[in-house]
């Protein structure tokens, strides 16, 4: 029986994915809203039409160090000892941007100045600027030149800007400068203020398969007070709604991974109708949760607690004490390393996982939250929840990640302020 919320399940039909067609004679610097168009047909393409964004679902940089016999806390240690990069803090907290991109798989593309210098990004709900590598980038920082970098010195719509960057992660700081160019994601060009990153920590990036994070977050959350791209976007009144919505595929061999679409939604993806909650009053992607239930208990949050649903995270996560009675509720190991398993044999009987949102039920089953993946020969059952401590005042919170959407197809509202 589908579900009402902000998200529905998942629809097992699978019809061909149309692309975004917005065919525009504009120079790029320009608003799209002020350019001219050849006929009605090219004005119908940009103008009330969803635009999407195809995405890739690719190996995480967990899953490539674990393809590579390592773990993590291994690789932190050897580069806090050489370079000199901090490693993740050992109480489990993080600072802001609550992201732990170790874990996140899908990716979508954007291109960025003139001609087109193309970038793969993480979509990320829970922070709102935009950065890549910059052709600048110091030899120092080996994770630079393991992706695609941004070179201003062949856009010609480059504008210098030079203004210091900093953005703040469990593993270290992302340093730059400040630049402005023409940036295009779904078909949409925007001038767009971003970060060139020339200073990135080893971990996570140095395996990371994307190059750069583009937040999807509220203007409130965005540093320096830069205008995030999806305002921009929002601003040029081209999109038929003020909304995203994204789709994750359940189905690793389906292709494409998933799929955002700006300005609507695409009923191919689920089955119900939308039940919508309230965002925070703090200009971000939270919304309130009235528990969190093992089977037919409710283990926490009776009295309400604060969930962000977040697109650049893959796990769900919430307080360290809270999801290490929900993973021995399980019967789940925790890893040295951090995360937990159980045993492949176990899994077909496993208790789904339920989080209660504006009055319903969405259960997770364990299909949903168990990860399969072999090391060595052998199959391994990785549970898709970790414990982290956010501290106050955004915290404690919970976050749930791409094993939430992929369950439940998610609409971001910003006209409303509501998912």
């Amino acid at each position: 029986m589908p579900c009402p919320f902000l998200t529905f399940e998942l629809d097992s039909r699978r019809r061909p994915l149309t692309q975004a067609a917005a065919r525009r004679e504009c120079h790029p610097m320009r608003p799209v809203s002020q350019c001219s168009s050849v006929g009605s047909k090219d004005r119908t393409d940009i103008f009330g039409l969803p635009h999407r964004i195809t995405l890739k679902k690719m190996p995480s940089i967990r899953e490539t160090l674990r393809e590579m016999g390592v773990t993590p806390a291994q690789i932190f240690s050897q580069l806090s000892q050489t370079t000199g990069d901090s490693p993740t803090p050992s109480n489990g907290t993080a600072p802001t941007p609550l992201t732990n991109y170790l874990d996140t798989q899908y990716f979508g593309e954007i291109s960025i100045g003139s001609p087109a210098q193309m970038f793969n990004v993480v979509f990320d709900t829970g922070s709102a600027n935009l950065w890549i590598p910059s052709y600048e980038c110091s030899p120092l920082y080996t994770a630079c030149f393991t992706h695609n970098r941004y070179d201003s010195s062949k856009s010609h719509t480059h504008v210098p800007n030079g203004t210091g960057f900093s953005i703040q992660y469990a593993s270290g700081n992302v340093r730059g400068f400040l630049s402005e160019d023409v940036v295009v994601v779904g078909g949409l060009p925007v001038v767009q203020v971003f970060a060139e990153a020339t200073a990135l920590p080893a971990i996570p990036f140095i395996f990371a398969k994307f190059d750069g994070v583009l937040g999807m977050g509220y203007p409130d959350v965005a540093i320096d007070g830069i205008t995030p791209v999806f305002d921009h976007i929002m601003s040029q009144h081209i999109l038929k709604e003020k909304v995203f919505s994204v789709y994750y595929s359940r189905d690793p061999k389906y292709i494409p991974g998933g799929e955002i679409v700006l300005g609507g939604t695409d009923p191919d993806y689920y089955t119900g109708s939308f039940n919508y909650l309230s965002t925070s009053a703090g200009g971000k992607w939270d919304v309130t949760m009235k528990g969190v239930s093992v089977g037919a208990e409710t283990l926490f949050c009776t009295d309400g607690c604060t969930a962000m649903i977040d697109t650049g995270s893959s796990y769900i996560t919430g307080p360290a004490s809270s999801v290490s009675i929900l993973m021995r509720a399980i019967g789940a190991k925790e890893l040295a390393e951090g995360g937990y398993t159980v045993n492949c044999d176990q899994v077909k009987s496993l208790p789904s996982i339920s989080f209660h949102l504006g009055g319903q039920e969405y259960a997770l089953t364990e299909e949903d939250y168990i990860l399969w993946h072999s090391q060595f020969g052998e199959d391994i059952c990785t549970v898709a929840f970790k414990g982290l401590d956010v501290p106050p005042p955004t915290g404690p919170i919970w976050i749930l990640g791409a094993n939430f959407i992929a369950r439940y197809y998610t609409e971001f509202d910003r006209a409303n302020n509501r998912i």
